[in-house]
């Protein structure tokens, strides 16, 4: 059988089905490498498993309870003049966040609940790039 094309429109009509099938395989490739580069950023860069997961009596993280939130590690300053955080929240899910307000704590340092995050964590100032990418790996980890 022979199929015959005879205006633009009909090529336009057997093309979209293609291009949408490939447009999802890029979006979902995009989101993996998304993901990926939050992973880094949270393990290798800001080093968030520090204190957002909890240790064994010796002091080893426990891997099994990654980012589930753990008692802050560091003393507070014996100068202290401010609030200090004595747990670090979980982080495993992003809990009590949206996406926009996740990637506004990454990027303007302001929580949920619109105050500034109890030191010893920091203000981050990421690009929104990877505070998106940060906020897409937290989240992925429900």
């Amino acid at each position: 059988m022979k199929v015959i094309i005879k205006t633009p429109a009909s090529i336009v009509c057997l093309l979209i089905p293609a291009c949408l099938v490939l447009a999802q395989e890029k979006s979902e490739t995009d989101r993996k490498d998304s993901i990926g580069r939050g992973k880094y950023i949270v393990d290798q860069v800001a080093m968030c498993i520090e204190c957002h997961t909890p240790r064994d009596q010796n002091g080893r993280l426990l891997g099994t309870k990654y980012l589930e939130g753990a008692p802050v590690p560091v003393k507070e300053p014996p100068f202290q003049k401010f609030k200090w955080a004595i747990k670090a929240p979980a982080l495993a899910g992003l809990p009590g966040y949206t996406k926009e307000q996740g990637v506004r704590l990454l990027t303007e340092g302001i929580t949920a609940d619109g105050r500034s995050p109890d030191p010893p964590m920091p203000r981050f100032r990421l690009n929104r790039s990877d505070a998106e990418a940060v906020v897409a790996y937290l989240k992925s980890l429900r």
